[in-house]
């Protein structure tokens, strides 16, 4: 029972305390490409953790250290392990699976389903301009975003473009391709279904808006390495107060301002020990459930066939 016990254990603290320590990260606008993978990593390692304790109430991890056949060999032998602690288990990782997959398939098909009505009505009402490389929506509203998916398309209005210069406009449109090719979206997506899966879990919450403000100063430093901050910065304050639909990427939004400071006063990239220790932290996470599964496995394997090399 130390086992389950321990990432029962881990997973609540995960929960709780990693979006804590987080959320009160200074480098992570410095490298939000690393801190993407740390939110996703921490969110993984809460599930992996719950889904992990249950399985290893249902099966002994001691067993795991002799390999396949005699893991096989431990179904045969569970008559003999506690029924209830068995059932438990199951029942318990049953769940956490199927609230898993529910979720999953419940953003899919209700984000492609919006995102299919929105991309018909585009043909609809927009014009594809060949020299932008975007859809143009004539409307009065400051706006420009990405839909993405199968056939995704970068918009904007035509209030965008009559308000912003042909230099600010490429910048915003840079912005907008980079959601699309950095498919952003499925990080978002990631984000919203660990929300719907497990409700109310402070990790999973935080991470969702942590991850929406983190694309967003992702794609701004790649629209960067092309267009001038001066060009990104303008254009983000004049599309501060622009809509888009919910399932798009849009270049403003509530975080706009402040990432307008960040492009005008941007900060000094992470010295390679930082990156390294992140990069460490992040593995850490993805292995850490693993590791307490493995552990008593590999140190029954030990005690049982090195024996005789220390008698």
């Amino acid at each position: 029972m130390i086992v389950p016990a321990a990432l029962a254990l881990y997973a609540v603290m995960a929960a709780v305390v990693l979006p804590r320590v987080l959320g009160r990260a200074s480098w992570t606008s410095r490298a939000p490409r690393l801190a993407i993978g740390m939110w996703q990593a921490a969110g993984f390692s809460a599930v992996a953790a719950a889904l992990l304790a249950a399985i290893s109430l249902a099966v002994p991890t001691d067993l795991i250290g002799h390999g396949l056949a005699r893991f096989f060999q431990a179904c045969t032998e569970l008559p003999d392990l506690s029924l209830n602690g068995v059932r438990a288990g199951l029942v318990i990782a049953a769940l956490i699976a199927a609230r898993l997959g529910w979720s999953v398939a419940d953003v899919l098909v209700r984000t492609r389903r919006e995102r299919r009505r929105h991309a018909e009505m585009l043909s609809l009402l927009g014009r594809r301009d060949g020299d932008l490389g975007a859809v143009v929506i004539e409307y009065g509203e400051r706006a420009a975003y990405c839909l993405p998916g199968r056939h995704a398309q970068t918009v904007i209005t035509t209030g965008a473009l009559e308000s912003l210069s042909p230099e600010q406009v490429a910048a915003v449109l840079a912005h907008e391709h980079a959601h699309l090719r950095g498919r952003h979206h499925l990080v978002l997506s990631g984000a919203e279904i660990l929300v719907r899966a497990f409700p109310r879990v402070p990790l999973f919450e935080r991470s969702r808006a942590e991850l929406a403000r983190l694309v967003e100063l992702l794609a701004d430093d790649v629209a960067a390495r092309r267009h001038q901050r001066i060009h990104i910065a303008t254009a983000l304050v004049s599309l501060a107060t622009g809509r888009v639909p919910a399932f798009a990427l849009g270049a403003g939004g509530e975080t706009a301002l402040a990432r307008v400071r960040r492009m005008l006063h941007p900060e000094a990239p992470l010295e390679r020990r930082e990156r390294l220790s992140g990069l460490l932290a992040v593995a850490g996470l993805l292995s850490g459930p693993a590791a307490l599964v493995t552990v008593p496995g590999v140190t029954s394997f030990l005690a049982h066939h090195c024996h005789g090399l220390f008698s």
